[in-house]
């Protein structure tokens, strides 16, 4: 029973960074959209957003590891 709790505590998490990946997305294409924008911002948002996208792409392996225990 833990590994289901566990496995649906992670899906959870990785809908909530899906999320915030998306909103982040959005952002950095309104941003660079702009005539002038701060180099310094974007390339803040751009790491958090590659941040997000290691995150997901741990959580996925685990879930992944999960299902073939």
């Amino acid at each position: 029973m833990k590994g289901m709790q566990d496995a649906a505590r992670l899906t959870h998490a990785l809908a909530r960074l899906r999320m915030e990946y998306q909103n982040l997305d959005l952002t950095i294409e309104k941003l660079m959209n702009r005539s002038r924008y701060d180099e310094l911002q974007l390339n803040r948002l751009k790491k958090r957003r590659q941040l997000l996208k290691d995150t997901m792409a741990r959580i996925e392996s685990q879930l992944i590891l999960d299902l073939d225990a």
